[in-house]
């Protein structure tokens, strides 16, 4: 059986570096999830905190720290590795952000359901 995929951004349309959150409402559930692109690297997390499993932004689409070196929980401040989602600061070191499976195809960025 193959894994159905959905198209849930255009790669040119996130910022290099930038982040972009997203909410997919799919047979009755719910998933927000965030895309963050930097160096031309691209990751793609649910969009909950570790710590408090609330949402990491305050802002939409403001994952990123001021620095754009590390996603950032606007809750309470930690810090969370861009390329693996692993936190290295804050209440939740050594937690990690749930990575989503995605495939990039023709520009454009699809998760894997």
């Amino acid at each position: 059986m193959s894994q159905e995929e959905i198209i849930i951004a255009a790669i040119d349309d996130i910022a290099d570096p930038g982040s972009k959150g997203l909410c997919i409402n799919r047979e009755g559930a719910k998933l927000e999830l965030f895309i963050v692109k930097k160096d031309s690297n691209i990751a793609v997390y649910k969009n909950s905190c570790p710590h408090t499993h609330g949402p990491l932004d305050w802002t939409p689409d403001q994952f990123l720290d001021m620095d754009n070196n590390y996603i950032m929980c606007a809750n309470h401040g930690a810090l969370f590795e861009i390329n693996n989602g692993l936190c290295v600061y804050g209440p939740c070191k050594a937690q990690s952000l749930k990575a989503l499976p995605f495939n990039i195809k023709n520009k454009h960025i699809y998760l894997q359901l």
